[in-house]
């Protein structure tokens, strides 16, 4: 008599292959996946035993759509949302295994806290002097590069969403603001573009883009959480008061944190225990990250600013510091934490919100939207003989950083809804997708036109 199939059994016969390549991965977890049984993912006794088979799942998931991402020149971020799109969907094809993995409430606190790392890693990567230096042209293309999506998005959520609450339309707007600088400082260093003066634009560009958005994030969703709690009317007042209290955090926490971060690394290095390093930088970012909680606004503000306030002169006198960097650190953190937050972006995306022709219209005009607003912040740049199309290229994809303005507002309610209902959440992700995939082929295009034109 045969035995009874096991996908543990079949999983085992495939990973002993001598020649198991990714294909072989692949199908050993798809495997895993579609025949694990009802059992294997109910809840049991310990709760952490769901919890197990849901960092299975989505972990797994994401490398594997991060490595096939990265084999046809795609940023490894693109793999991670669309693998949690198509297991957030097997319920279409009668597969509800992992169902219980969209409404894991510990998996969605690991995603926050991914989050909060990601958000902490971009502000580490640039520093105050570094902002002050890029000159007026980024300056101008930034601000041009927020407020044209900005007004563009409001008005259509206004026009394509009109029994909405005026909140629902400047959310849509906020979102629009954002840059994915990772993107594209990734396709800039590939391209070896790095020191030309459209890239020094772009990315100097792109870093007051996401305070700007930030910002801009940390107000609209000030006077959302205002309205919720029923307070009388938004006067102009109360969003100037919002607006100077997410200008004023980010302000004050860089001052002082300037102030006061030599003094309080100086006192962390004498603390001779393996991983101070580490642990000082992710105390600074959780401090700050929960004084911006406090003052009702985001938690990424506050670890942006962290990073944003931290240079390579805090850390000298760490031990450590001779043979790694912070951000060396942090990366096996975020490396497991921030691709559970894509992933389960994705796994919230319902496809079968695309029946309806008003969210395919309302994905349509976001991409559009998406990039006629970006390709207006050239017109920002001032020197001459900078490729201006390049400059707005550089600055289209919404990537992480649109995915995070998202899921605030998909969090935020009104009236006990939520502020970002699914349908719109899907056409939000639907435009990062489509801005994410096609603008590295598109800015790889512009640099090498430009190339062949002065090489001409």
């Amino acid at each position: 008599m045969l035995p009874e199939p096991s996908p543990f059994r079949y999983a085992a016969a495939v990973f002993g292959s001598r020649r198991i390549g990714p294909l072989g991965l692949l199908a050993g977890a798809a495997a895993v996946v579609l025949l694990a049984p009802p059992a294997f993912a109910s809840e049991g006794g310990d709760p952490v035993v769901p919890l197990l088979l849901a960092l299975t799942v989505v972990l797994a998931s994401a490398k594997i759509g991060g490595w096939i991402a990265t084999r046809v020149r795609q940023p490894a971020v693109l793999g991670e949302l669309v693998a949690g799109i198509l297991i957030g969907n097997l319920g279409l094809l009668g597969i509800h295994a992992l169902d219980p993995v969209k409404a894991d409430a510990t998996l969605a606190i690991l995603a926050s806290l991914g989050v909060i790392v990601l958000l902490f890693e971009v502000g580490l990567v640039s520093t105050v002097p570094q902002m002050m230096q890029v000159g007026a042209s980024a300056l101008l293309v930034a601000v041009l590069g927020v407020a044209t999506p900005f007004a563009l998005g409001w008005l259509a959520g206004a026009w394509l969403l009109p029994g909405q609450p005026a909140y629902v339309h400047a959310f849509l707007g906020a979102v629009l603001t954002a840059t994915s600088v990772g993107i594209t400082a990734r396709v800039l260093r590939d391209l070896d573009a790095t020191r030309s003066r459209e890239a020094k634009i772009i990315l100097g560009a792109a870093v007051i883009d996401d305070v700007l958005g930030l910002v801009i994030l940390a107000v609209v969703s000030g006077v959302i959480a205002a309205a919720d709690r029923g307070e009388a009317g938004v006067s102009i007042g109360a969003i100037a008061w919002v607006c100077a209290k997410a200008v004023g955090f980010l302000a004050g926490a860089i001052l002082l944190g300037r102030l006061l971060a030599p003094w309080l690394f100086r006192a962390a290095a004498l603390v001779r225990v393996r991983g101070i390093l580490l642990t000082a930088g992710l105390l600074f970012c959780f401090f700050l990250s929960y004084l911006a909680a406090r003052a009702d606004l985001a938690p990424i503000v506050g670890a942006f600013a962290a990073g944003l306030i931290l240079e390579g002169s805090h850390f000298s006198r760490f031990e450590e510091s001779r043979e790694t960097t912070l951000e060396s650190l942090l990366h096996p953190i975020s490396t497991i934490l921030v691709p559970i937050f894509f992933v389960l972006t994705g796994m919230r995306v319902s496809l079968g919100t695309f029946a309806d022709p008003a969210v395919v219209g309302l994905a349509s005009a976001l991409i559009v939207i998406a990039w006629v607003g970006k390709q207006a912040c050239s017109l920002g740049v001032l020197q001459k003989g900078v490729d201006r199309l390049t400059v707005g290229l550089g600055m289209v994809p919404r990537g992480e950083v649109g995915l995070i303005f998202a899921t605030m507002g998909a969090k935020l309610t009104l009236g006990g809804e939520p502020v970002i209902s699914p349908a719109t959440y899907s056409a939000i992700v639907i435009m990062v997708i489509v801005t994410t995939l096609v603008t590295p082929p598109a800015l790889q295009w512009s640099i090498e036109r430009r190339k062949r034109a002065l090489a001409a």
